[in-house]
C-alpha cells in the first residue's frame, strides 16, 4: 500500500490556502449528476480498498464516479496520491510525495483480472522528484496488466515527465494501447492554471509518441470555462493535429473548491457539439465532446470508435 506521508508537506493544497475563497456559481441543470448508490458501485469500491489501489475517481472528485464505478469502470492512479504539483484546477492533493510501492503494478494487473475489464485506463500524479518521473513504474503497471489480463487494452494518462531524459521511451516501450496526455488548456492560461508545465513540451511528448510507435493511438484533452476563447479553441485543436494526435477530448471545468481557479464560464452544449463538429473536421480519429465529458469517460467504447475510425481511414486511402 503507498505509504502516505502525514506531515505538514503533504497537506492538502497548501499553496490555495493562501488565496481568498473564489465563490463557486450554481450548476446548470446540464451538469447535475445523481449521487452514486448502486450495489455495483460499492462492490468497485470494495475491490479498490481489497487491493489498497488509489483512483483518480475519488482523489479528483470526477461527477462521473457513479455511472462508471456501476459499470465496473475505474481509472486508477499510481505512483501514490500526492503530487508534487499544484495546478490551480486540480483536487489531487499537493505536497511531499508518498513513497513507491513496489507492489502496486503487480496489485493493479489482479484488480484489472477481478474486474473482468475489456479496457483499463491508468494515470498517476506529478512526481517531480523521481529521476524517470515514475516511467518505469508505468511500465511495469502495463507489463502486469498484460500478464494478469491478456486480452484487457491499456490505455494510460500521463504526466509531462518534465525534465525526465529518456522517461518517454521506457514508458513507449511497454506498448500501451493508447497514449494520453492531457494539454489541459490553453497556451495563454498555463503560468495561472498549470504553472508548473509548459505548453510546446506537452505538445512535443504527444509527437514523439507517435514517431516512436505510430501504431499507438495518442489522445490528449481540454476543460473549457477556465478562460479561454472558442478560437484559443481552435487553435489548440491545430496544434494537436500539427502532433499527430487522434482523439481529443473536451468537457467543462468544475471548480472542485472555493481555493481553486473560478469557473469563467458554463459552455453551452450546443458549443461542445460545435467544438466536436469542428475538431472532426480538423481531422480527429475521434472526438469527444461533452459537459460531463472526462480523459477516461466511455474510455473502453471510444477505444473500439478509435479502431474502427482508423481501419476505416486506411480502407479509405488504399
Amino acid at each position: 500500500m503507498p505509504q502516505v506521508n502525514t506531515s505538514k508537506g503533504a497537506e492538502r493544497h497548501p499553496e490555495k490556502r493562501r488565496n481568498p475563497d473564489r465563490p463557486q456559481p450554481r450548476r446548470p441543470d446540464w451538469l447535475r449528476v445523481k449521487a452514486p448508490v448502486s450495489a455495483e458501485y460499492g462492490a468497485t469500491r470494495a475491490l479498490m480498498r481489497e487491493h489498497n489501489l488509489v483512483t483518480v475517481c475519488e482523489e479528483a472528485a470526477c461527477p462521473n464516479i457513479g455511472e462508471c464505478w456501476a459499470q465496473k469502470h475505474a481509472t486508477m492512479m499510481i505512483l501514490g496520491s500526492v503530487c508534487t504539483r499544484a495546478c490551480a484546477f486540480c483536487n489531487v492533493a499537493t505536497g511531499r510525495p508518498d513513497l513507491l510501492d513496489p507492489h502496486e503494478p503487480q496489485h493493479v494487473g489482479e484488480a484489472v483480472a477481478k474486474l473482468g475489464l475489456r479496457h483499463v485506463v491508468i494515470t498517476s500524479v506529478d512526481r517531480d522528484d523521481l529521476d524517470d518521473g515514475g516511467a518505469d513504474h508505468f511500465a511495469q503497471t502495463i507489463r502486469a496488466i498484460r500478464a494478469e489480463s491478456p486480452g484487457t487494452t491499456v490505455e494510460i494518462l500521463t504526466p509531462d515527465f518534465l525534465r525526465k531524459d529518456g522517461a518517454l521511451e521506457i514508458v513507449v516501450e511497454a506498448r500501451p494501447d493508447v497514449f494520453n496526455h492531457n494539454m489541459e488548456t490553453v497556451p495563454r492560461l498555463y503560468p495561472s492554471i498549470r504553472p508548473g508545465a509548459r505548453y510546446f513540451h506537452s505538445l512535443s511528448i504527444l509527437q514523439q509518441v507517435k514517431k516512436l510507435d505510430p501504431s499507438i493511438f495518442t489522445k490528449s484533452g481540454i476543460m473549457v470555462g477556465l478562460g479561454e476563447s472558442d478560437e484559443e479553441v481552435g487553435q489548440l485543436m491545430d496544434d494537436l493535429r500539427s502532433a499527430d494526435v487522434d482523439f481529443m477530448t473536451i468537457g467543462q471545468y468544475l471548480q472542485p473548491t472555493p481555493k481553486h481557479a473560478p469557473v469563467d464560464r458554463f459552455v453551452e452544449p450546443t458549443i461542445f457539439e460545435s467544438y466536436a463538429k469542428l475538431g472532426r473536421a480538423k481531422g480527429f480519429l475521434l472526438m469527444s465532446s461533452t459537459p460531463l465529458t472526462r480523459s477516461s469517460y466511455h474510455a473502453d467504447a471510444d477505444f473500439a470508435a478509435l479502431q474502427d475510425a482508423r481501419n476505416a481511414s486506411l480502407g479509405a486511402t488504399a
